[in-house]
């Protein structure tokens, strides 16, 4: 379990109030029951490419790795229960149970890094704008000339990937970063095309017409996003920036609702109060009072990626509704945050869950871990994650292990 205090000063904060401002109400407020109890693990050793691997595990499951992909980043499954991985190496695979034989799809290149699903086609999230193609379900190759633009996106290097969903209200989402740390980019009025980007967008699709509008904007790098089943609201995690250090500031599991201002690039939430980030002069778009904090925070530097929320019947009872998050770990190193101290001082990847308490986040566990050897070298670093039709965890790996694991429940 992760005992980070200021993870829990979150979840007071937004329990009793909105702002850091109110933490002496928050150091009042009693803590309501919690519904989870805490994970108990075990180890387990894989044999992987001739090397032994120990990872730790919740007690009762079992991790195995499924096959090999060239860099794959997010995982979805279509409704028939074949599964499909975007990659940074240009190819989207698709694999049919059992997920042990991945197939070429189709190879695009400029990073196809996320699909989704619509009733008679298949949505491709790439740099510059989601595509689309007639798919029949169990398909096993695409066109690449069938693969036409739906929506254009801002482009350009700089956090360049782009996840697309399709939301609980049949609509086509996306998520976009800014391009570094204190790049003056805003989705609002006054910026240009290529500089709209820092959040979570919506199409608007009207007269064969389709277009974005911006739905949740502040973020720096909205990797992964999901739905929670029981409410419908939208989630987000978020890559904070690099410039404060190596503790500041957390990593954002965000919120997200219609219109939601989440501060980047003019603020920054500390795990107590937003404050004011000096590395950008121009004007904020809204005052400090405006600024959405996070539902919970993981460590800096930490880079969360691909999550996906726990449906009913999946895993076990006590992860029900629960979010699965991938920890990537950044490139950050002890003591200042930057890349050239040692590599052993680097978060470790891993697979957490934020727990939901009544509807509402809690605390943040981790699922599994071993992914860090001593030294710092990292045999595997979670970026997708999606929860199959049997109810196990699937996740994929774009580092020395390229590929899929599976961590499923065995008694």
């Amino acid at each position: 379990m992760n005992h980070n205090p200021l993870l829990w000063l979150d979840t007071r904060v937004m329990h009793c109030g909105k702002f850091g401002v109110m933490l002496l109400l928050c150091l009042a407020c009693a803590p309501a029951q919690s519904r989870t109890d805490a994970l108990a693990y075990e180890n387990q050793t894989l044999t992987l490419d001739g090397e032994l691997r120990m990872v730790r595990v919740p007690k009762g499951y079992s991790l195995e790795l499924l096959s090999r992909m060239d860099e794959p980043r997010m995982l979805t499954f279509a409704a028939n229960g074949d599964l499909f991985a975007g990659s940074k190496s240009g190819k989207v695979y698709r694999l049919p149970p059992p997920y042990t034989n991945p197939e070429v799809l189709v190879d695009l290149g400029d990073y196809p890094h996320s699909v989704a699903f619509r009733p008679g086609e298949i949505l491709i999230a790439r740099t510059d704008g989601v595509y689309r193609a007639p798919y029949t379900p169990g398909q096993s190759v695409i066109a690449p000339d069938a693969v036409v633009l739906l929506a254009a996106l801002p482009g350009g290097g700089g956090h360049d990937s782009r996840t697309v969903g399709v939301g609980p209200d049949g609509r086509v989402y996306a998520s976009l970063g800014i391009q570094h740390n204190c790049s003056d980019q805003y989705l609002g009025e006054g910026y240009a095309f290529n500089a709209r980007r820092g959040g979570v967008v919506v199409l608007r699709e009207s007269g064969g017409k389709a277009s974005w509008e911006p739905y949740a904007s502040g973020l720096r790098n909205p990797v992964g996003f999901a739905w929670q089943p029981q409410t419908g609201v939208l989630y987000a995690s978020n890559n904070g920036p690099d410039h404060l250090g190596f503790d500041q500031p957390p990593e954002y599991f965000s919120k997200l609702t219609a219109g939601s201002f989440h501060g980047m690039p003019w603020f920054q939430f500390d795990g107590i109060q937003v404050i004011r980030d000096d590395c950008v002069t121009s004007k904020p778009p809204r005052p400090v009072n405006k600024v959405t904090i996070p539902a919970a925070t993981f460590p800096a530097r930490n880079a969360p990626l691909g999550m996906a929320f726990v449906p009913k019947g999946a895993m076990d009872a006590s992860l029900e509704f629960d979010a699965v998050v991938a920890l990537h770990g950044s490139w950050g190193t002890q003591p200042s945050g930057g890349f050239m101290g040692s590599s052993a001082t680097r978060r470790p990847p891993k697979i957490v869950a934020v727990r939901f308490q009544n509807r509402q986040a809690v605390r943040v566990d981790d699922l599994v871990t071993g992914f860090q050897l001593p030294n710092g070298k990292r045999w595997a670093r979670p970026a997708g994650v999606a929860l199959g039709p049997d109810g196990a965890l699937y996740f994929s790996s774009d580092s020395e292990i390229n590929g899929l694991f599976r961590l499923k429940r065995v008694r």
